[in-house]
């Protein structure tokens, strides 16, 4: 199965997901939706999976949310968050479709979620919250660090399409290529005010934008 296919998992995908695992029932129930790429699947699952293990608790926030999988993940990973937000500019109309459809095997996810589509600033953060995001475009991943950071929340992010020209390299592009020398300056910045940084990846035959930044307030 190639894991980075952008073509939706249908009813034909179920034989793939035969087993009892976790994972594979998230997954039929995505092909039953039929509406969300075979790799967004694999990605949520991979960043939700590495968060929780560092992070257990805290209300989730997942900013450019895209179709709300991964707060969805988080919270079926440690049913000890009590609730999640999924806030997106602009929401695709499918992602009522799929939470419906993971609400048929979890029901108890029906009054644990939110959908919200506005700005990403219209949201408050606190504390006590998991930021996630996966693939925030370019600089849309600095605000996202940004607004964590002045919360003091917890940080899951995988950045996404780093803009040379808006995002700050820290003037480490002599030494390393522009998308990374982008990640290590945001690592730089999350230390500088306070945070705790581990940094890992997820699989490279998922997607090659794969580097995962977890932070917590030290």
């Amino acid at each position: 199965m190639k894991r980075s296919s952008h073509n939706r998992l249908t009813v034909r995908s179920l034989p793939l997901f035969p087993h009892d695992t976790l994972f594979d029932k998230i997954a039929r129930s995505v092909s039953l939706a039929g509406c969300l790429p075979r790799k967004e699947l694999f990605e949520a699952w991979e960043v939700a999976r590495q968060t929780r293990r560092k992070f257990r608790g805290g209300r989730i926030v997942d900013l450019a949310c895209g179709h709300g999988l991964l707060a969805q993940m988080m919270l079926l990973l440690d049913h000890t968050s009590p609730s999640a937000i999924a806030v997106d500019k602009f929401l695709p109309p499918s992602c009522l479709k799929l939470h419906t459809t993971l609400a048929r095997s979890w029901p108890w996810l029906e009054n644990r979620i939110d959908f919200i589509q506005n700005d990403l600033n219209a949201v408050e953060l606190t504390p006590q919250d998991i930021v996630v995001s996966a693939h925030a475009c370019g600089s849309l991943s600095d605000t996202i660090l940004d607004r964590t950071i002045d919360a003091g929340a917890r940080l899951a992010i995988l950045p996404c399409c780093h803009d040379l020209k808006t995002c700050d390299s820290g003037g480490l592009q002599g030494w390393m290529d522009g998308p990374l020398a982008i990640d290590t300056t945001r690592v730089e910045r999350l230390k500088k005010n306070g945070y705790s940084v581990t940094t890992r990846t997820i699989p490279v035959d998922i997607t090659p934008k794969n580097r995962l930044i977890l932070a917590e307030p030290s």
